[in-house]
């Protein structure tokens, strides 16, 4: 289902035409159906994709890839196999697990890096994070301990907004209602089922929370919507641990709960049509400053402000995604070393790529959302992203003195020293080089190209697939003064994360004689 396709599919909500379209797929998934197995009440199964989603379930993960291999070459075809594996991954973890939900996540991401690679290179990126699904599956106990299993449908009260419903069935942290009546909303309109959701998705900021819940509407392409039970599910269950976590940890709840609805009464944001007005680039780069740097209510508020004023929802996403671009840029790296992330690294959860891949997310469910999602997505994206400078560098990466030290002018030296730059991780110098190199006009599908066989290889602490896909996406939308901002960011990114091969990825490469 393409983008477009996604917007067709929300734009029919309410018309009563999905009801009637679900198909058996969709009330097997939700317990309405019954199959002629006799397990069917205990496990959600997936028609055709059944035996390959069982095959990754069971397989030791050393094992996998001869087996997936043979089935490429056989004609199986790389969507097939990220739909099964999405499948697979959300019938063990159900978006309750910390990798498994950050491995889902990553697997349209490297499906949408293999299109961009040489053909015999393009089972790579797919293959690798196939691996590190099968492995934590296994880890878990595969089929043994999955923890998604068909629910049944509610009938919903007459009265109350949907998305009202959900997210104070969330917010009492009752599991059964809450499963219950998203399956109800689901079976009526999947598309309208997303807007009610997102209520739950704005409650708290989260990356995990927003991200996953856009890359299980993105999966729909893949998968198709009969099974946007199952996709879209797995963030309500990630909501209810969330809200769970919350309260046992005596946390206080975030203060957007109660500021966004204040700031849709204030703005008056309903009474009328979002506006369509463009603006200039001083303006996009100076409300990124302002999300970057403010406190998280003023920048919700100034967002707020914006899209009353008539400004369109495409350039304030835009300036988010610039916002937190700048996290990227002028993080000074960690100060305390990690498993996998030593001092003065900046990739995995690192408050930049953090940002980065919401702010992405945000602005993507704005793009599809009806008019409350999409103007609660931005307002919630600002102050999700806002808040965050404190104790970060005055001066963005890279500095003035880093440029200086590059002396070549031609592209491919400067591409070759970019490379060399990553393999010594040099964040500061491959930062500076992916400036200079967009300086002279050089295709930015060079840059990339140097960038993904390094996104394809390394593992990354779990974010080198979709951090990779956040900044080939936001490249790509944004105005040309800001991508090269975009390029650097990927670049010293990259040069934080080369060093730890990720698991699979040799094995595969061997497998595929490449």
């Amino acid at each position: 289902m393409s983008h477009r396709n996604r917007r067709a599919f929300l734009a029919d909500v309410g018309s009563g035409m999905l009801a009637a379209s679900i198909g058996s797929g969709l009330a097997l998934d939700m317990g309405l159906a019954r199959a002629d197995t006799s397990d069917v009440k205990e496990r959600l199964t997936f028609g055709a994709f059944e035996p390959l989603v069982t095959l990754m379930q069971e397989t030791p993960a050393d094992k996998l890839l001869p087996q997936l291999i043979t089935r490429l070459k056989a004609g199986t075809d790389l969507q097939t196999l990220v739909a099964a594996g999405a499948f697979a991954n959300a019938r063990t973890f159900g978006g309750q697990d910390y990798i498994g939900y950050h491995t889902f996540m990553a697997l349209a991401p490297a499906l949408d890096m293999s299109r961009e690679l040489p053909e015999a290179q393009r089972p790579l990126p797919v293959l690798k994070v196939l691996y590190r699904n099968t492995s934590r599956m296994q880890a878990q106990g595969g089929c043994k301990h999955e923890n998604m299993h068909p629910v049944e449908a509610s009938t919903l009260p007459a009265g109350k907004p949907g998305g009202e419903l959900l997210q104070d069935l969330v917010r009492r942290q009752d599991e059964k209602g809450a499963e219950s009546a998203f399956a109800a909303m689901v079976k009526a309109s999947p598309g309208e089922a997303y807007q009610h959701l997102q209520y739950e998705i704005e409650d708290e900021v989260d990356v995990h929370r927003v991200v996953l819940s856009w890359r299980a509407w993105a999966m729909l392409d893949l998968v198709g919507q009969e099974y946007a039970h199952t996709m879209l599910r797995q963030s309500v269950r990630f909501c209810l641990q969330n809200e769970r976590n919350i309260v046992d940890q005596k946390r206080p709840v975030s203060a957007i709960r109660t500021q966004l609805p204040k700031l849709f009464d204030q703005y008056k944001l309903l009474s009328k049509p979002l506006g369509t007005r463009s603006v200039d680039d001083a303006w996009i780069d100076d409300f990124s400053k302002l999300v970057y740097s403010a406190p998280r209510e003023k920048a919700a508020d100034a967002v707020a402000a914006a899209l009353a004023d008539g400004i369109s929802t495409d350039c304030i996403g835009e300036a988010l995604a610039l916002a937190a671009n700048r996290l990227v840029l002028h993080d000074p790296g960690r100060r305390q070393a990690q498993p996998d992330k030593p001092i003065g690294s900046v990739h995995g959860d690192s408050v930049g790529v953090h940002a980065s891949d919401s702010a992405n997310a945000w602005r993507n469910i704005s793009r599809v959302g009806n008019q409350r999602t999409a103007a609660a997505s931005l307002i919630v994206g600002a102050f999700h992203t806002a808040g965050q400078s404190g104790g970060l560098n005055k001066d963005p990466y890279p500095l003035a003195e880093q440029m200086q030290k590059i002396s070549a002018s031609n592209p491919e030296t400067l591409l070759n020293e970019l490379d060399a730059a990553v393999r010594a991780n040099d964040q500061a110098q491959a930062c500076a080089l992916a400036m200079q190199y967009s300086a002279t006009g050089g295709p930015s599908r060079r840059i990339f190209d140097v960038l993904l066989k390094f996104a394809t290889s390394e593992d990354g602490a779990l974010h080198a697939e979709k951090y990779y896909r956040t900044v080939s996406e936001e490249h790509g939308r944004m105005r040309p003064a800001f991508r090269a901002r975009q390029l650097a960011a990927l670049a010293r990114v990259t040069a934080s994360e080369y060093g730890k091969t990720a698991a699979g990825y040799a094995q595969a490469k061997d497998l595929l004689k490449v």
